[in-house]
């Protein structure tokens, strides 16, 4: 292990905490807000803590997961000007990828959450907040996940902006996450629509 890290050392300081620090934020966020809404499906707990409301604990929540997604870039900047940087990522070539990334990857997360709304981009589903109709339009015919990915060219473009391989290494954690946030997030939700699918066209058999 210390061979390994040697071999990149002049790369990527690892004896920085602050890249420890933000690599276990960049974990902490989708582990924490899947493990709320997941609880808050199950036993509604936020709601019961809202008074009974439940769209008032899913603003709650959004303003959470908001409020933690800013402090985790925080720390993600902070770690990067700690780190050494790489010439090959300080020419002007490097820093016109690392504006384009930028604008594509706030474009996407941008205008999937004008999409979505608060609600449906905050977890809304696991409140009972429902939205009518997939969302199929402009950025979810570009990717399934653009806020996901969005938020990922983002990290790139700052890290390649910055000039710091640390940076790519964060990113690379960033799209980890949430790949194995979406492998829990999609099939959950399904089964949230699914189950509502089912409710109507039994209420429908009702009524005939």
């Amino acid at each position: 292990m210390t061979s390994f890290l040697g071999n990149y050392q002049g790369l990527v300081d690892f004896d920085q905490k602050s890249l420890a620090i933000a690599a276990a934020s960049i974990a902490f966020n989708p582990i924490f807000w899947n493990t709320v809404a997941r609880q808050e499906y199950h036993n509604k707990v936020l709601t019961k803590l809202a008074g009974g409301n439940s769209r008032h604990a899913c603003y709650g929540l959004a303003v959470t997961i908001f409020s933690l997604g800013i402090f985790r870039d925080f720390l993600y900047e902070r770690a990067l000007r700690s780190q050494p940087s790489h010439p090959l990522l300080e020419s002007a070539l490097a820093n016109y990828v690392a504006y384009g990334l930028l604008a594509c990857g706030n474009i996407l997360v941008i205008t999937s959450m004008w999409a979505l709304g608060v609600t449906g981009t905050y977890l809304g589903d696991y409140f009972g907040i429902l939205m009518d109709k997939m969302v199929t339009g402009f950025p979810f015919n570009v990717c399934s996940a653009p806020m996901y990915y969005g938020s990922t060219m983002s990290f790139l473009g700052t890290a390649i902006l910055f000039g710091k391989p640390a940076g790519i290494l964060l990113t690379v954690e960033v799209l980890v996450v949430y790949l194995i946030a979406l492998r829990f997030e999609d099939p959950f939700t399904g089964a949230i629509y699914a189950r509502r699918a089912n409710a109507q066209k039994k209420a429908g058999k009702k009524e005939l």
